[in-house]
């Protein structure tokens, strides 16, 4: 009897083949072959009366791929061997339900190398009925909220689309603007001694914090000190630096948006490429685990050959220990961190067989999975306290005497010495200012969330899975609720809209701790603690009298009428939103599809055309470039905004970027623009 392996992704079958050998086809399902159908109430796929019996149906484009696979699975005995998730799992289901598989086997592992794929082989198990239960259970909440809340907006607003998710991530960029857009700068003042050496704060006042409203008040401040300050005291005490855990799929998106400037989807999709298998010549192999992962556990294999190593390149004081994480909740399905498969294919080593944007992502992941199982860095603190006619200053200053973990991992971190002078040898025990100044500060508000910042607060507050984080961001984006700019994320007037729309009615649903509580209940039905369809019916008996009462209830946005008439129609024109923001159109649509022309602003004649003009635009994903009006013909574009002036160098157009004025074209830059 032939063996027939099963995986999600094409880019696997070539390498698992070489390692499993003739004796196994290796086959692709290319992800998930079926999903709900749109049949049935509301178009839900689910048979809601019948305890939420789904209807699954084949994916259209997938109908020959599942012939082509149901074929070669005939007479066979069948490996399903898809991802390590509740999403693998589902897919594997899917397979043997669909094509009606008895001589089946299920087999799970979490790197694509050859020792972890042989044993996965030799300890196969039956699917986890458990974790499909929850997937399912996750998917058909999806529907249900996706398809019943997206009617809603559509019918109400100029918003497209609502989720379980992505509607409270967007609530959470709708609140922090509204923070920001009340909050009130208050003036606050700090006063610092400056000294050949080094600075020292204000930080009391006969031994009681101190604060310092106004310009008069620090003036007053400054005029009562003298420039000689006691030496109060002088202390220093080595303290450790913690070192860091290894990358869940949360951190490694944070640290590539922050540190290597990578988005999440473009994380995710490198690190896809890492795991799912590199040719180096000699060999295929996936070089990092899992990358879809709550967890930040290490195989006992790892840790074992990753500390031989420390020992053997760094030293024996160098070696640490498996840190535990904080966190137990929420951690799917016993994963491992994201790590590479072997400590011993350095970055260096394997450089030559990566772009440089899979050598940048490889490495911060080898770098940090590593530096979590070294000693942690020391650093010898100082504390220079000094006191001036009752008031004290201090300085603080540390220098690291053992690098430990950030002999490693130290380019990805900051941490700069800031080296004190030795004052505890002064036998005059004072130290006289050079200055004594002033500077006045403004409180500010908590800052606009970026992708990273906003990944990690829907971490810490239980919204979401390692899956959902990269497309939450982009649906955002791509239902243009968001803009981005300077990378930090701006509610547009539908995002306000849509959520101010959806708390009118569903304030006890999309919010933070039900949509947590969710979570936390997918889990349970995950760990047999929970009955899925009860899951499924509480929430259904909460939810649909909503939906039924908003759509009798809530009041729909009349568009403004800007008081002129539609030339085809004699119809009032109104602003309507679109995809690309405002524009006039008739109210009588769709009897009258007049649209009247925008007025868009030219920022320049096109340098590369003739009668063209250089104007905004926008691409799919809601992002702003500056293009020619003559395109398709003229395929001149900038992504950042044009001056209207011409380089002198190229005599192409100029832009800014900031206070930088330059040339995209030849990179002059305008000299005095800079100076200023």
């Amino acid at each position: 009897m032939k063996n027939v392996v099963i995986v999600e992704s094409p880019s696997k079958t070539k390498t698992i083949s070489k390692y499993l050998g003739s004796d196994y086809e290796v086959l692709s399902s290319k992800g998930h072959i079926r999903d709900l159908s749109t049949t049935g109430k509301f178009g839900l796929g689910i048979d809601v009366e019948d305890n939420f019996q789904p209807h699954y149906v084949a994916l259209k484009d997938k109908k020959k791929l599942i012939s082509d696979l149901k074929k070669a699975c005939s007479n066979a005995t069948v490996y399903l061997a898809s991802d390590p998730d509740r999403e693998g799992e589902a897919i594997s289901w899917h397979l043997m339900d669909e094509f009606g598989l008895s001589n089946y086997k299920r087999v799970v592992f979490n790197e694509i190398t050859k020792p972890a794929l042989l044993e996965a082989f030799e300890h196969p198990r039956d699917i986890d009925m458990d974790l499909v239960k929850s997937q399912e259970t996750r998917r058909m909440l999806d529907r249900i909220i996706g398809f019943r809340l997206s009617k809603l907006m559509q019918s109400k607003t100029n918003g497209k689309s609502a989720g379980r998710v992505q509607s409270v991530a967007l609530k959470l960029i709708v609140d922090r603007e509204r923070e920001i857009q009340v909050f009130k700068e208050e003036e606050y003042w700090t006063i610092k001694g400056i000294f050949p050496d080094f600075e020292a704060e204000l930080e009391k006042y006969l031994g009681k914090d101190i604060e310092i409203p106004g310009k008069v008040d620090a003036d007053a401040i400054i005029a009562s000190l003298s420039k000689c300050f006691n030496i109060d005291s002088v202390t220093s005490k080595i303290k450790n630096k913690k070192g860091v855990m290894p990358f869940t799929t949360s951190t490694l998106q944070q640290a590539c948006i922050n540190i290597l400037g990578y988005n999440s989807s473009k994380t995710m999709r490198i690190a896809q490429k890492l795991y799912e298998g590199v040719d180096l010549g000699t060999e295929t192999v996936g070089l990092i685990s899992y990358m879809r992962t709550d967890s930040t556990r290490l195989s006992p294999v790892f840790v074992g050959e990753t500390m031989e190593y420390i020992r053997n390149n760094y030293g024996e004081n160098y070696v640490g220990n498996v840190k535990a994480s904080k966190k137990k909740d929420n951690v799917q399905d016993a994963h491992e961190a994201i790590r590479p498969t072997s400590v011993k294919r350095t970055p260096e080593s394997v450089k030559k067989y990566l772009t440089q944007e899979e050598y940048r992502v490889y490495s911060i992941i080898y770098a940090r999975a590593v530096a979590s199982l070294m000693a942690d860095a020391k650093a010898n603190g100082t504390t220079i306290v000094l006191e001036n006619n009752g008031y004290t200053f201090k300085a603080t200053g540390s220098v690291i005497v053992f690098d430990g973990y950030l002999k490693v991992y130290g380019e990805y971190t900051k941490s700069e010495d800031v080296v004190l002078p030795d004052l505890s040898q002064y036998k005059s025990k004072i130290v006289i200012a050079e200055d004594i100044v002033g500077e006045q500060h403004f409180t500010k508000p908590a800052p606009r969330y970026t992708e990273a910042s906003l990944i990690k607060e829907m971490e810490s507050l239980g919204i979401g899975r390692p899956s959902t984080y990269a497309k939450t961001m982009d649906t955002l984006k791509l239902r243009n609720y968001v803009d981005v700019v300077d990378k930090k994320f701006i509610p547009t007037d539908i995002g306000f809209e849509i959520t101010d729309k959806l708390q009118e009615c569903f304030s006890d649903i999309i919010n933070v701790k039900y949509t947590a509580e969710m979570e936390t209940d997918l889990d349970k039905i995950a760990d047999e603690q929970y009955d899925n369809i009860k899951v499924l019916k509480d929430f259904w008996d909460k939810f649909e009298p909503l939906v039924e009462t908003a759509f009798k209830t809530m009041e729909k946005k009349a568009p403004v009428e800007t008081g002129e008439d539609c030339p085809e129609c004699g119809n009032p024109l109104v602003i309507r939103k679109g995809k690309y923001g405002e524009f006039v159109a008739c109210s009588s649509y769709p009897e009258c599809k007049y649209i009247k022309p925008t007025e868009r602003q030219t920022y320049a004649k096109c340098p590369k055309c003739d009668g063209g003009e250089i104007v905004a635009k926008r691409t799919k994903k809601g992002k702003t470039f500056y293009g020619c009006s003559n395109y398709p013909t003229c395929n001149y574009a900038l992504w950042d905004e044009p001056t209207g002036e011409s380089c002198s160098e190229c005599g192409m157009l100029m832009v800014h970027k900031g206070k930088r004025v330059y040339c995209p074209n030849c990179a002059t830059a305008d000299k005095k623009k800079e100076e200023e």
